[in-house]
């Protein structure tokens, strides 16, 4: 790779290729899908997350709950009126479908993803900010991803959320040169993902990055080149 960490296209849909063979391998989910409007492709996976909610009601008489107490609470006396509630939890399943695209304006990937309800109803921003780890949303406000918006997906058309990608390179470039210094071969989308995906409920196998490791001279830092069936045979 260019000292300043940029790649093209090709290179991009090299490290895919690399990375969804071993996605396979482990049975992990995802796929490369072209446009048969365009030539473009893209890294997809799809998954289910499921979510509890708490709901906490008000009575306006007393009512008995039968759990397994310690002695000293069995003995308390009972809650006034209007004190007792009783709590809940709903479980919902979220459908996440993550989108790994090549942007040419950053030259960098750029990860589009969308979740809804069994129903089809989709999460609106606030329900997305609502499910971000508080550790995550420090960062996604002031760090190297800057922020979530949502935007229109390139290929298909349809409005997606995306972590924006102004900052990629930034926090790239480092982890990349590291790596260079210790003469270790990375598959940079398995890097930068490990990085960016926690954010928004997608986490990756510790195998992509042993995969990386031992699958030396597979990727060439210097030569952008890739053949165009690479992709087109998984």
């Amino acid at each position: 790779m260019e000292e300043d960490e940029f790649f093209g296209e090709e290179t991009f849909q090299h490290y895919c290729a690399e990375f969804i063979k071993h996605s396979q391998k482990i049975g992990d989910g995802w796929e490369w899908r072209t446009s048969k409007d365009c030539s473009d492709g893209y890294m997809c996976k799809t998954q289910f997350q499921i979510k509890n909610r708490t709901a906490v009601s008000h009575r306006g008489t007393s009512a008995r709950v039968q759990t397994c107490l310690p002695m000293e609470e069995a003995l308390e006396p009972p809650l006034d009126d209007f004190e007792v509630t009783e709590t809940t939890t709903a479980t919902e399943v979220i459908k996440y479908e993550y989108h790994v695209l090549y942007s040419c304006s950053y030259q960098v990937p750029v990860l589009y993803f969308r979740a809804s309800f069994l129903d089809g109803s989709p999460l609106a921003l606030k329900d997305i900010w609502e499910g971000v780890h508080e550790c995550y949303k420090t960062r996604l406000l002031h760090g190297p991803w800057d922020t979530i918006t949502q935007q229109e997906h390139p290929i298909l058309g349809q409005p997606f959320f995306v972590l924006h990608p102004c900052k990629t390179n930034e926090f790239m470039t480092p982890v990349l040169k590291n790596s260079q210094k210790f003469n270790r071969n990375v598959n940079y989308i398995t890097s930068w993902l490990s990085m960016v995906g926690p954010a928004v409920g997608l986490n990756l196998p510790l195998s992509y990055a042993r995969a990386a490791f031992q699958d030396e001279g597979n990727v060439d830092r210097q030569d952008s080149s890739i053949e165009p069936k690479s992709l087109e045979e998984l």
